[in-house]
């Protein structure tokens, strides 16, 4: 295990978010990098809705896998990158609002797969209304 301040955990963190080709095309935002629990932003646009306004279940399921992946990354070490392996999702309400949250956080980190859950909200002001919920498996790959 390689030491490193949770200053640069984060610092790598949004690094890696911000080479994201897909998240820059949603517009989505890492708004929050905790140890083991990261909060990925996404605001309701035409560009990422479907035939009826709500935004689409590819955008949600997007932000849902990425906040995971990088909650996961808070506990890797430098050169480790999370990949997804399996993941399932429940949509259970539109998302219709003006804002989506997708919460990760770190249920197990192991040796080779860490286990993440996952909530997406409906962000109404500072109302929140959960629309999504996700269970996530990640394989630890090392760059070395």
């Amino acid at each position: 295990m390689v030491s490193e301040s949770f200053d640069q955990v984060r610092a790598r963190v949004q690094a890696s978010f911000d080479r994201q080709g897909l998240m820059k095309h949603l517009g989505a935002e890492l708004v929050n990098i905790e140890p083991g629990t990261v909060t990925v932003r996404l605001t309701h646009r035409p560009e990422i809705t479907q035939q009826d306004g709500f935004i689409h279940a590819g955008a949600t399921s997007s932000i849902a896998d990425t906040a995971g992946g990088y909650a996961a990354m808070t506990v890797m070490d430098p050169g480790d990158n999370p990949l997804t392996v399996e993941y399932k999702i429940n949509l259970m309400s539109p998302a219709r609002a003006p804002v989506l949250e997708a919460v990760a956080t770190v249920i197990r980190s192991g040796r080779t797969l860490t286990v993440c859950s996952v909530e997406v909200f409906g962000v109404y002001g500072d109302q929140r209304s959960i629309i999504a919920a996700s269970q996530q498996t990640l394989y630890r790959a090392n760059e070395t």
